[in-house]
């Protein structure tokens, strides 16, 4: 085999491997919803809510989430929040989509809603 072949069969291996790792276009479980990174797409997610709509809600948790990767990545994520309506201590759940592009270090606040 001469060099451009073997060169082109190792890229297509990368290729394959690199498309079975991060399916692109499909959401996937985020495994560990404690993770320092997703805890701060929660927290920019109510943040970016907050300032849009001028209310004054509190992030509390990430309660579940997917991501998929799209042109950076997408996090559908379920966070519970306090309201300060229900009481302390209570909080509710919103489902917030945020994209992320982290090369730009860039998040986009694209759906933020209860959970009914």
């Amino acid at each position: 085999m001469n060099n451009k072949a073997i060169f082109l069969l190792l890229l297509s291996l990368v290729l394959l491997h690199a498309s079975a790792a991060a399916p692109t276009g499909r959401w996937t479980p985020i495994s560990n919803v404690k993770d320092p990174h997703v805890v701060a797409v929660g927290k920019f997610a109510v943040s970016e809510y907050d300032m849009q709509s001028k209310s004054e809600l509190k992030f509390v948790a990430v309660v579940s989430g997917e991501s998929k990767v799209v042109a950076g990545i997408s996090y559908r994520l379920i966070v519970a929040v306090n309201d300060g309506v229900a009481g302390p201590g209570a909080s509710k759940n919103y489902e917030a989509i945020v994209w992320e592009k982290e090369w730009l270090k860039s998040m986009n606040l694209t759906s933020f809603k209860p959970v009914v």
